[in-house]
This record gives C-alpha cells, sequence and structure tokens, in this order.
C-alpha cells in the first residue's frame, strides 16, 4: 500500500485589514484608571472584573503594554502619597494604627489591581523584564511610605520606644507590634534591617549595658544571674510574639555579651557569693543557671571549669595535708569519700554530666589524693573497718555502693600496688581473726578490683581465701585421726598459710606453753605425714586463744585473748607475781609486742586481769605484774585486744615501702626487657616513657630506678650500649 499524500496547511492573512479607534488605548486606559481609582477609594463592589480583565487583556494584545503598566506606576504612585500624607498626619499612638490599616488596604487593593492585569503579568513583564505587579505595589509602597522622611525616622523610633516600654515592664499591643515588622520583612530582608534590625540591636546593647552595671553593683552572683536569665528569656519570647526568627541569635548574643561575657570575672569571683561560696553552700540552682548562662559565651564554661578546679585542689590538698585529719584515716577517708559525692552530684545537676567537668573533677582529686602518701594505707584502713563492722546489717546493694564509692577512689592513687600491700595485710587479719562481716563482701571488693587491675592483682588474694577452705578441711582430717580424750585437753584450730600469698614476716617464736606445745606437735607430725615436701613455720604472732580463768570468790570468765597474751596469762598459773623481765625471759616475746600485750592486759579498765606495779599507762622494765583478784565484769566472755596502733607507725611505714620498692624492681625489669625485646634497639628517654605508660596502672616507676635497672640489666646481659651513641640501648638475645 502506498502512504498517504501529506497536505501542506497554510493560514492566510485577513482579507480585510482590521482599523483601530486611534484613540482606543486612551480609552481603554482611561476604563482601567478609573477602576483603579475606585479599588483604592473601597468602591469596587461596583466593578466588572471581568469586563476589565478583557480590557487589560486587549490592550497588551494590542501592544499598548508598556502604557498599561507606566501607567499603573503612575496611578499607584498617586494614591501612595495621599495615603503616606494621611499616616503622616496621624497623632501619637494612633501612627502605628493608621500604618497598620493602609498596610492591609494597599494589599487587598494590590490583589485586585494584579487579578486585572493577570495577562500582563504573565506575558508582558517577563518579556520585557519589568517587576511583576505584586512586587511593584510592594516596592511603591516602600519607597513612598517607608523611605519617606517624615515616616522613616517616626516609625523606627515608635518602634524602638514600644519595646524599651516593654521591656521596663508595660504591657503593649504586640499583635500590631507583629503587623508592622512582618510588613518590614514582606517589604524584604534588607529593609527590615536596615530600617530597624540594626538600630534595635545597637539601642539593645546600649539598654543592656547601662542595666547590668546597674545590677551588678546591687546584686550578688545568683540574683544577678536570675535577672540575666529572665532578660535572655524575655528577648527569645520578644522574637517569638512579633520579631523576625533569624533576629533570635542577634539579640541572645547582644543580651550574652553585654551581661554575661563582660562581667564573667566579676561574677564568678564576687565576694560571698561566686562560684567558690555557691560550690561551699552547694547551691544546684545558681550553679545550674551559672552553667547554662556561661555555655553561651565564648570561655564561659573554661573559666568555671578552671575557678572550680583550683578551688577543689586547694580544699583537697588542706585536706589530705591537715594533722587533725591524718589522726583518724576512717575519717580522712569518709571526708574524701563526701567531697566525691558532693561534687558528682553538683555535676549531674548543675553541670548537666558534663564530661570535660568530670573530666576535671577526676584529674583534682588524682592530684590531691596522691599528695599524701599515706593516702593507699588509709584507703585500705577504711575498707578494712567497714568489712569488720561499718557494713554489718547493711543490705547487699548499700555493701556494693560503698565498695563502687571506695573504688572511685583506688582508680585515682597512682601507687596501686601499696594499696595492694596494705590490702593484703588487712584482708589476712580480717580472715585469720574471723572478723569479716560477709564473705561475699570480701570476694565483691576482690572482683572489683580483678576487673580493675587484672587477675596478677588479685591472685594472691584470691589463694588466701583459698587456703582458709582447705585449712577447714585439714581440721576436719586432723580430728579424725586422732583420738582425743574430752576434758582438759586444749582444742586447737590451725590455719595453714601459703608462703607467698599471705603477707607473713619471719618473726621469732615465742615460747608455748607446755600444753599447747603438745598438741601442735601432734598436728605437725599428722601435717608432714599427709603432706610431703612442705615444712611449717608457727607464726605465733597471728593468733588467738580462749582462756577459762577462775578469779576470786570463784568468779569465772573465758577470755579471749592473742597467743602472745595466752603465753604471758599461763605463766601466773605457777606464780602470784612476775616482773617483766622474768615474763620476757619466759615467753620469748619480742619486746616492742610484749609491751602492747602487757598494756592491754594490765592498763585498760574493765579489761585489767592483770595489775601492775607502780601503776602508769607505759610499761617500763622495772615493772611487776600480778594477777588481779579483784578482777570483775558483767560479761562472762571478756574480750580483750591487743593495744595496737590503727595506722602503721613510722619505722613500720618505712618498712612497708622499702619492700614496695623491692617488689617493683622486677616489674620495672620485666617492663624494660618486653619493651626492648619488640623494640631491639631504643634510645633512654623512650626506654623510660615506654617502661612508665606500661607500669601506670599500678605505680608510677622513678626515672632514676628505671636508669638503676637498666644498668643491672646490662650487668647480667639482657642489654648493652651502643658503641657508638652511649644513650642508645640493643637486645641481647
Amino acid at each position: 500500500m502506498s502512504a498517504p499524500k501529506k497536505r501542506n496547511f497554510k493560514i492566510e492573512a485577513f482579507k480585510h485589514r482590521v482599523e483601530l479607534d486611534p484613540k482606543y488605548a486612551e480609552k481603554t486606559w482611561k476604563i482601567l484608571e478609573h477602576a483603579i481609582h475606585e479599588i483604592y477609594n473601597h468602591n469596587a463592589s461596583g466593578l466588572s472584573f471581568e469586563e476589565l480583565y478583557r480590557n487589560a487583556y486587549n490592550m497588551v494584545l494590542h501592544k499598548y503594554g508598556e502604557k498599561l503598566y507606566s501607567g499603573l506606576v503612575a496611578t499607584m504612585t498617586c494614591h501612595l502619597k495621599e495615603i503616606s500624607r494621611s499616616i503622616e498626619a496621624a497623632q501619637g499612638g494612633l501612627f502605628l494604627e493608621e500604618l497598620n490599616r493602609k498596610w492591609e488596604e494597599h494589599n487587598k487593593a494590590l490583589q485586585m489591581i494584579r487579578d486585572i492585569l493577570m495577562y500582563m503579568d504573565r506575558t508582558f513583564v517577563p518579556i520585557n523584564h519589568k517587576t511583576p505587579v505584586h512586587d511593584l505595589g510592594l516596592n511603591l509602597w516602600r519607597d513612598n511610605i517607608i523611605y519617606s522622611s517624615k515616616i522613616q525616622t517616626r516609625l523606627l523610633d515608635t518602634l524602638l520606644d514600644l519595646i524599651e516600654r516593654e521591656r521596663t515592664g508595660e504591657v503593649i499591643n504586640r499583635g500590631l507590634m507583629r503587623n508592622v515588622t512582618k510588613m518590614l520583612m514582606d517589604l524584604g530582608s534588607s529593609v527590615y534591617q536596615e530600617n530597624f534590625e540594626k538600630p534595635f540591636l545597637e539601642v539593645s546593647a546600649s539598654f543592656y549595658s547601662l542595666e547590668s552595671q546597674q545590677f551588678i553593683e546591687c546584686c550578688d552572683c545568683g540574683e544577678y544571674l536570675k535577672k540575666a536569665e529572665r532578660r535572655l528569656n524575655e528577648e527569645i519570647e520578644r522574637v517569638t510574639h512579633y520579631l523576625d526568627s533569624k533576629s533570635e541569635t542577634k539579640i541572645t548574643f547582644v543580651v550574652e555579651t553585654e551581661m554575661i561575657a563582660n562581667h564573667m570575672q566579676r561574677l564568678v569571683h564576687m565576694e560571698n557569693s561566686g562560684l567558690v561560696n555557691m560550690l561551699l553552700d552547694d547551691k544546684y540552682e545558681d550553679l545550674s543557671r551559672m552553667y547554662s548562662l556561661f555555655r553561651r559565651v565564648p570561655e564561659g564554661l573554661s573559666m568555671i571549669k578552671e575557678v572550680m578546679t583550683v578551688h577543689l585542689r586547694e580544699t583537697g590538698r588542706q585536706l589530705v595535708s591537715d594533722p587533725d585529719r591524718l589522726k583518724d584515716p576512717v575519717d580522712f577517708v569518709q571526708h574524701l569519700l563526701d567531697a566525691k559525692d558532693k561534687y558528682d552530684k553538683i555535676n549531674s545537676t548543675a553541670f548537666n554530666n558534663d564530661k570535660t567537668f568530670q573530666n576535671a573533677l577526676n584529674s583534682s582529686f588524682e592530684y590531691f589524693i596522691n599528695l599524701n602518701n599515706r593516702s593507699p594505707e588509709f584507703i585500705s584502713l577504711y575498707v578494712d573497718d567497714k568489712l569488720r563492722k561499718g557494713l554489718k546489717g547493711v543490705s547487699e546493694e548499700d555493701v556494693e555502693a560503698v565498695l563502687d564509692k571506695v573504688m572511685m577512689l583506688f582508680r585515682y592513687l597512682q601507687e596501686k600496688d601499696v594499696f595492694e600491700k596494705y590490702y593484703k595485710q588487712h584482708l589476712a587479719k580480717r580472715l585469720l581473726s574471723g572478723k569479716t562481716i560477709s564473705d561475699d563482701a570480701e570476694r565483691s571488693m576482690i572482683v572489683k578490683l580483678k576487673t580493675e587491675c587484672g587477675y596478677q592483682f588479685t591472685s594472691k588474694l584470691e589463694g588466701m581465701f583459698t587456703d582458709m577452705k582447705t585449712s577447714q578441711d585439714t581440721m576436719q582430717g586432723f580430728y579424725a585421726s586422732q583420738s582425743f580424750d574430752s576434758g582438759d585437753s586444749p582444742t586447737l584450730a590451725v590455719q595453714v598459710l601459703t608462703t607467698g600469698s599471705w603477707p607473713t614476716q619471719p618473726s621469732p617464736s615465742c615460747n608455748l606453753p607446755a600444753e599447747i606445745l603438745g598438741v601442735c606437735e601432734r598436728f605437725r607430725a599428722y601435717y608432714l605425714g599427709t603432706h610431703t615436701g612442705r615444712r611449717l613455720t608457727w607464726q605465733t604472732n597471728m593468733g588467738t586463744a580462749d582462756i577459762k580463768a577462775t578469779f576470786g570468790k570463784g568468779q569465772k570468765h573465758e577470755l579471749n585473748v592473742s597467743t602472745y597474751q595466752m603465753c604471758v596469762l599461763m605463766l601466773f598459773n605457777s606464780s602470784d607475781h612476775m616482773s617483766y623481765k622474768e615474763i620476757v625471759q619466759a615467753t620469748g616475746i619480742p619486746a616492742a609486742e610484749l609491751k602492747r600485750c602487757l598494756q592491754s592486759l594490765a592498763c585498760v579498765k574493765g579489761k585489767n586481769v592483770l595489775r601492775k606495779e607502780p601503776m602508769s599507762k607505759d610499761i617500763a622494765e622495772d615493772d611487776v605484774f600480778y594477777f588481779n583478784d579483784k578482777f570483775t565484769s558483767k560479761f562472762f566472755k571478756v574480750k580483750i585486744g591487743t593495744v595496737v596502733a590503727q595506722k602503721e607507725s613510722e619505722p613500720e611505714k618505712q618498712e612497708t615501702r622499702q619492700r614496695v620498692e623491692e617488689d617493683r624492681k622486677p616489674q620495672i625489669e620485666a617492663a624494660i626487657v618486653r619493651i626492648m625485646k619488640s623494640r631491639r634497639v631504643l634510645d633512654h628517654n623512650n626506654i623510660v616513657a615506654e617502661v612508665t605508660k606500661q607500669l601506670q596502672a599500678r605505680f608510677l616507676p622513678n626515672p632514676v630506678v628505671i636508669k638503676k635497672r637498666i644498668e643491672s640489666l646490662i650487668e647480667r646481659e639482657f642489654l648493652e650500649r651502643d658503641k657508638a651513641d652511649r644513650k642508645l640501648y640493643r637486645y641481647l638475645a
């Protein structure tokens, strides 16, 4: 099939030329001009908008768009000049109302005019790059009304005056203010900014500068911050009610600068009410307000943090160096915990749990806790006190809470190995004397230490618990294998301690009474018979005994005493009185220990089962001791404790410190060897830095000690110095 032929269509011109009335454009414009006048005069109800639209359409169609556009500009300008005069004539408070009313009328008129000239807006305006009718109306309003010499200044003054009156407590017409500022925004952001916002910000800065000076002279810090916060909230509220939302950051910046940034130093250091006073008096609300206001300004929070840190470090330094506090270790640690609780609460309640503030608190506590080299000992004594009696009858949750707080202080210690040394001693005493309130609490503390420092830190502590359990089984086996006569034979309870796990020191064994010695020998024979390759050494300084004693008039008591005290008391079975020197010779107890024993037996009121002559608090070498026949007590069981210092004496402290230093040497050497094994060659400064980094979880090694350990390793041929560079070390495989 053949494709259909294409037909070409042609539109021909009119056969007869259309003749337009020469005065067509003028007549049509007159109709439209009249309509615009009527619209502005509120007589639009009688107009035919369809007919007017057609007239405007035809004018544009017949190429009279320019005449129509320029005529519109002239007519609107004429009307706006009349409106301008009407607004200028308005008096006082009516000025803004008149301006607002005329603005609303102008907008309505503009809407109608735009509807009539819609065709011109769509075709003529874009082709000829003219301003659209609506925008033209706004521009003409701006130029003839807002920029009018008599209106411009008056409008700004009126707006600023109303805002100032509102700031001083007057109620103003916010709806009218919103309409007027919205008008300025509708006319373009530059109109709003130049004719209102910039002067508004300048006036506000002057207002708040003056007001802040007045406030700071007559208010304390807390009161001033309340006023500043109120002013800030007022400005934010003002923006939401009748200003451009973009003005919020600008006006708040003005208030922040004038009321806070310019007075930060004075506020923080204000006498009797500044930051330090707020911290001392627990003014959480004021602190929270200061934090929220100061965080708005540059360096505001840094200043709070700095002043708080200086104050905390100073008060902490006074606390840890106060001689009265050092007399009672438990009270010392309790004050540290109270201070920690207080500042943690301040950070959570007032400072929004700010991480930088928390870090500042941690570094401050670490700083002053380590100023006192007895802090590890005191923290261990605090735990000892709590686990002996302080937490008796307390719920499990509360025990955990106390232990968690102690662990918080433990984390701040730089010498954790010193704490471990003391903790081991105190734990040993608790376990051996059966004075711990709860095995669960003890194990919980060890788990916490293990989590914090690793298995190596707690392995010996766990070994102590294992020994206690094994000892129970050993004693059951011992008694099962022996045939004891029930009666006056002493009952023995032995705890067999593994040498490496317990903090035992070689102590001269005292001369045990014959009655006890027999049972001890039988136990030794049993134990060594069941365990091969072991050695037993009696630690008489760590034991306790229960003795039945009969006093005058047949009064009987059971005395709970230490092993040393038992050895002394048993001497009085065969003698009524003994001199100090005789007791020393008979028992073989070291002098310092013996004096403490005799003090507790003869000098403590209510526990004085012996009496001494001459009577005094201290024991002298020429003292004579007598069995106190007249001893009475309302209790059948009488516990006679040994007079012992809660803290270590200075020589004991030196000895412990020396043992710690000795224990550190192999740890430092091990760290050096580990580092050199992996790095092969390293200079002196880097070795010191790496060793410190590796060991700081347990203690801060002294660079001098590190140097000595390197020398020792060189002597033992683990390392060698580089021949060219003496500061460089090489690892020898």
